[in-house]
């Protein structure tokens, strides 16, 4: 295959990684908005004791339990996503593998590790 199939097929894994992570981060903030929201309850509750009822009545009836979107909570951004975005990015790079690579992954790291290691050398081989 030539060089440029494998630069491309190797940008197209590294755009998929981003995403992964990407990903991770929408799920850091899906349980970050959820901690929040069930912390609010005690934050009401301290609030009440203290003696501060109208407070208190806006954050449970104007906060607790929120769309962070409209009509929407974190989870169901998290299920848009996965459904959406990120399904037809892993679809259409595992078709790039599997048309080009015969479905080898990370064709342009092996190409790298190939390159760069020392061969004959301990903890330089090619394969495990």
């Amino acid at each position: 295959m030539s060089d440029r199939t494998v630069e491309g097929l190797g940008k197209l894994s590294e755009a998929l990684e981003t995403v992964e992570r990407a990903r991770g981060r929408l799920y850091d903030l899906h349980q970050l908005i959820g901690h929040a929201d069930l912390m609010l309850d005690e934050a009401v509750a301290l609030l009440r004791a203290a003696g501060h009822d109208p407070l208190a009545d806006r954050i449970d009836t104007e906060l607790i339990g929120r769309n962070v979107i409209p009509g929407r909570w974190t989870f169901q951004l998290v299920e848009e996503f996965d459904d959406g975005y990120y399904a037809l990015f892993r679809e259409l790079e595992r078709e790039a593998r599997d048309e080009l690579v015969q479905g080898r992954r990370h064709v342009f790291e092996a190409e790298m590790k190939e390159a760069r290691r020392t061969h004959g050398a301990p903890g330089h081989e090619a394969t495990p």
